[in-house]
């Protein structure tokens, strides 16, 4: 699953890669994690929406409510099931994730490293999200994931749906079971950076 990314491009440069008026000014930062601010692509404009779903939590010594926690990856197979939380919003209300590169944990619990994965030669490419208004914190948005590819498999055994140019439309547009179909494992080249960055920094 993935729990960081990266968006080297401005939001200019990405409205205009992805044909969307360009957005408000924001506060979305270059790196991404779950529960902060990232860019998407939705309804022909370029927003700032926070990264996952709001997920109630109630505390189980006290029974009072906790603070919500970001929900931020969506499995396709469950975007077509009526009764989980993102089947309203993969009918309705499907975006794009601009992303420079994704990363993924790997190495030994405690001392993980972060290995990122980005396209050759594509500066920004975009990765098939869903949103939907919270009363929590606005606009909120979530990846959707699926298998991993093979170049990956070492790695991970999910990754995020990666969509090629051609089909970035129709993952806005298209009747729910064509946008499904589009959920497979990248077929394409990945590069894959492993490096000594720390997955966790103080």
């Amino acid at each position: 699953m993935c729990n960081l990314y990266r968006n080297s491009a401005s939001a200019q440069e990405v409205a205009r890669l992805f044909g969307a008026a360009p957005p408000a000014p924001s506060n979305a930062p270059p790196l991404v994690y779950p529960g902060r601010p990232g860019f998407v692509a939705a309804g022909g404009v370029l927003q700032s929406m926070v990264w996952g779903f709001p997920k109630a939590l109630i505390s189980k010594k006290t029974g009072k409510p906790l603070k919500p926690r970001p929900v931020n990856n969506a499995r396709c197979e469950h975007l077509m099931n009526p009764r989980r939380m993102w089947h309203d919003s993969f009918v309705a209300r499907r975006c794009l994730i601009p992303v420079s590169a994704f990363a993924e944990a790997e190495g030994e619990a405690g001392s993980k490293t972060r290995t990122w994965i980005s396209l050759p030669e594509q500066p920004v490419f975009a990765i098939a999200g869903v949103w939907r208004e919270t009363d929590e914190w606005g606009r909120a948005y979530s990846m959707v994931m699926t298998d991993v590819c093979l170049q990956l498999a070492g790695v991970h055994d999910r990754m995020p749906v990666i969509l090629q140019r051609e089909d970035w439309s129709r993952w806005s547009d298209a009747p729910p079971e064509e946008a499904r179909a589009l959920c497979v494992p990248y077929a394409g080249s990945l590069t894959v950076d492993r490096t000594d960055e720390p997955w966790f920094r103080g």
